[in-house]
């Protein structure tokens, strides 16, 4: 499976850096069905947008966790499959799905969706927290 490697990086350390905008990255299948950057921004509403019942689509998200006291960034890496996404293509995400992880590779919780709802960012933001362990807090 072709990967964009250089552009697919390029996106994944932007979201990474502390010092960008940038929260989400989207990943999706070209034409030829090289997997390239769809798009990226800084509000994370528009990431679920791309999100379509018909399409395949990996995404990298900044998520802020921590409690009272601390704050921090961690990140999570979501497959979206849409519920009208053939069969076949459904299950070559498994192995394409490798492919991308040689680029994306640290994240705290990856996560495979297909309905919208299970996109909202509380709920990854949920996921991501739970995958983190403890969670303390002051106690008010």
């Amino acid at each position: 499976m072709p990967v964009d490697t250089e552009a697919l990086n390029s996106a994944y350390q932007d979201v990474r850096d502390d010092n960008s905008s940038t929260e989400w990255a989207a990943f999706e299948y070209d034409s030829s069905n090289c997997i390239v950057v769809c798009k990226t921004g800084d509000n994370y509403s528009d990431a679920i947008q791309l999100a379509e019942d018909s399409n395949r689509l990996y995404f990298f998200v900044r998520v802020k966790t921590g409690d009272d006291l601390s704050v921090r960034n961690k990140f999570a890496f979501i497959c979206w499959i849409g519920e009208r996404v053939s069969p076949l293509k459904k299950a070559k995400m498994s192995t394409d799905k490798a492919e991308v992880k040689r680029v994306i590779q640290n994240f705290a919780k990856e996560m495979l969706c297909s309905e919208r709802s299970e996109l909202a960012y509380d709920k990854i933001q949920a996921e991501v927290r739970k995958a983190g362990g403890a969670n303390y807090g002051s106690g008010q």
